[in-house]
């Protein structure tokens, strides 16, 4: 029989949802509990243009696909839509679809709950979650993160820390929220970053292949939960990014996947639509629907969870037609190029428009090639985004930490490179989870040396990470010095921490957020030319660096070690006379290191001329370390 008719969409609806420009499709597709004329269900609507027949069966209807089937819509839109009496929130369903004799069962696009995999049903479901965190919000659009520091603590739920004495299970997100919220904010990171929340079937994907994408994974609970995770998270004073995939999604039967018996989401032409690196398939952004979808889910991870931002995963690959395939496995865009351009204007059209919807969020291209003005606005030619992962600095910085510091002086310029560039985008320096997987080793395993030096090594690195323009981004683990890549089926090693040099390097970084938050010259110009200066660069010999970081009315000095020799008075030329007083050295013997540190005494320039400056100062330079002063001029 068929469900009663009933719809929830206006003649507008549908002529933004054609047009590729109805952004708040989450309020009108999926399942909604409701009341009609008096009586108690629900309303379904899903998108199948091509489905002859659609039925949505369930724990109401006893899975029966003739007990309630959808009506379509008269008006083209490939809608079809009906109200179940008596059906309830909770309650778990599907789609029976039918396409030409074949019949088929999925889960619902906009499904804002799914069964706890490997089941694969959706769940009606809507909640009156109470939201405490307007403070947080009103505060969000007052520092942008542009002018603010940005430090974010990268991590991976299902395998942050694990419940040992219950089979070694995952926390739930209220769990989480009250171990990882008091963890962050010692620490001193800004923001956390979740690895995808959203519903997937495969654990090893760590997320990447998603088939719920309104809904979080219910592994660590209910949406609500993750609501409670996210509000105690903003109230704690912590911002939180989610990482999310619009660049492709995973071939399981329930899913997006030939969703009405064709290829609806995705490509018909596998040269368009198969994406060879993940067997996965890669969604039609020259589709109006397919865009108003994606916007939407954009759009409904920062309006009904209140995120802070988006990772955009796999950027590269949605730019290029030709990404990772041979000459003959793809097909020119309209003028013969490689550029995906439909990618190029959905792109441009979901910054345009959560920008414009939501204050003071950021969106993050992760995006590996010399694409010009990635963050750059869109009216200004770009792609809009407000940051972008800086690879060429994380790829030439962990081969030039792999390397013996007596081979350092020969590659001087893995490390000087990236100011080469550093302010041609708005940039985020990245040590993410894709350094310490497959085979890489964790980043203490990359360092050269002995176990002090290791260490030692990863304090260097960290310091030249903190002081380099740039927001940050570390993945979780690298605190503790973890000496094993990362495994998402373990928890982190947090004995590590009751050890006194893994626990140096977390005193390490904890100073370095400190530092980093407390000192305007590290943050007010990260993405600007004006706010970084060389001092030298060219000393190779002794694989030493010396430059400034420039704010408003505050100057930092930094110099760098990348060798194990010491420098009991290394001459540094400066332009005038100044005092210096030291805030932070990476060979702090709290931070495990040797104690080889300037103290408290502020050092003062002398008129011995240096590097070709009127003026010079004399300093300790310490170890495989980096030593931070506070410039005090006038002294």
């Amino acid at each position: 029989m068929h469900t009663q008719a009933s719809t929830l969409f206006t003649d507008f609806d549908i002529h933004l949802f054609k047009e590729g420009r109805h952004y708040e499709l989450y309020k009108k597709l999926g399942s909604f509990p409701m009341n009609l004329e008096g009586v108690a269900g629900v309303h379904f609507a899903v998108w199948a243009p091509n489905a002859e027949r659609v039925a949505v069966i369930g724990d109401f209807n006893y899975w029966n696909p003739d007990s309630h089937l959808l009506n379509p819509r008269w008006d083209g839109s490939g809608i079809w839509e009906g109200f179940v009496p008596g059906a309830q929130n909770g309650q778990c369903y599907k789609y029976h679809l039918q396409y030409q004799g074949n019949q088929f069962e999925k889960g619902d696009p906009f499904a804002r709950k799914w069964e706890h995999p490997p089941r694969t049903a959706s769940v009606v479901w809507t909640d009156d979650y109470t939201w405490q965190d307007q403070q947080w919000l009103e505060l969000r659009k007052k520092h942008p993160p542009h002018r603010s520091p940005v430090s974010v603590y990268e991590l991976h739920i299902g395998s942050w820390r694990r419940n040992v004495l219950e089979e070694n299970r995952s926390l739930t997100y209220r769990e989480l929220a009250a171990e990882l919220i008091p963890y962050i904010k010692d620490l001193g990171f800004t923001h956390v970053e979740f690895m995808p929340v959203m519903e997937h079937p495969y654990d090893p994907s760590w997320g990447y292949q998603i088939t719920g994408y309104f809904a979080p994974t219910s592994r660590f609970g209910t949406p609500a939960d993750f609501k409670y995770l996210i509000d105690a998270l903003h109230n704690a004073g912590i911002g939180v990014y989610l990482d999310w995939v619009p660049s492709h999604f995973p071939s399981d039967a329930h899913g997006l996947f030939r969703f009405d018996g064709t290829a609806l989401f995705e490509h018909e032409d596998p040269r368009l639509g198969y994406h060879p690196d993940w067997s996965s398939y890669i969604f039609n952004y020259g589709r109006n629907e397919v865009r108003s979808f994606l916007i939407s889910n954009a759009a409904f991870w920062l309006d009904q969870f209140h995120a802070d931002g988006l990772r955009v995963d796999a950027v590269a690959s949605m730019l290029y037609l030709d990404y990772s395939r041979e000459h003959d496995q793809w097909v020119p865009n309209r003028f013969g190029g490689r550029e995906n351009l439909e990618a190029i204007d959905f792109m441009r059209q979901l910054n345009q428009h959560v920008y414009g919807a939501f204050e003071g969020i950021t969106t993050i291209a992760e995006e590996s090639t010399s694409w010009p003005a990635v963050t750059q606005p869109v009216h200004h030619g770009g792609l809009g985004f407000g940051m972008k992962w800086m690879m060429g600095w994380m790829n030439d910085n962990l081969k030039y930490f792999a390397k013996e510091p007596l081979y350092r002086a020969f590659h001087q310029n893995d490390v000087t490179f990236s100011l080469n560039y550093a302010f041609s985008e708005n940039f985020m320096l990245p040590l993410s989870h894709d350094e310490v997987v497959h085979g890489k080793g964790a980043l203490l395993q990359k360092m050269p040396g002995d176990p002090w030096q290791k260490l030692a090594n990863l304090r260097l690195l960290l310091g030249w990470m903190f002081t380099h323009p740039g927001a940050k981004l570390l993945f979780m683990g690298v605190e503790m010095a973890q000496p094993n890549e990362w495994n998402h089926a373990n928890s982190l090693p947090w004995h590590l921490l009751e050890n006194s040099a893994h626990k140096g390097v977390y005193n390490c970084l904890k100073a370095l957020n400190t530092v980093y938050k407390q000192n305007p010259a590290l943050f007010e110009k990260q993405f600007e030319l004006e706010g970084f200066r060389w001092l030298d660069f060219a000393d190779a010999k002794n694989s030493v660096l010396v430059f400034e970081r420039l704010g408003t009315h505050q100057t930092l000095l930094v110099a760098v070690n990348a060798t194990p020799q010491t420098f009991d008075a290394y001459q540094i030329g400066y332009p005038k006379q100044a005092g210096f007083r030291e805030i932070l050295n990476t060979d702090a013997q709290d931070f495990g290191g040797s104690g080889f540190v300037n103290g408290l005494q502020t050092l003062s320039t002398t008129t011995n001329q240096s590097h070709g400056h009127p003026h010079s100062v004399q300093i300790k330079l310490p170890p495989l370390g980096i030593c931070i002063f506070e410039v005090l001029e006038n002294e």
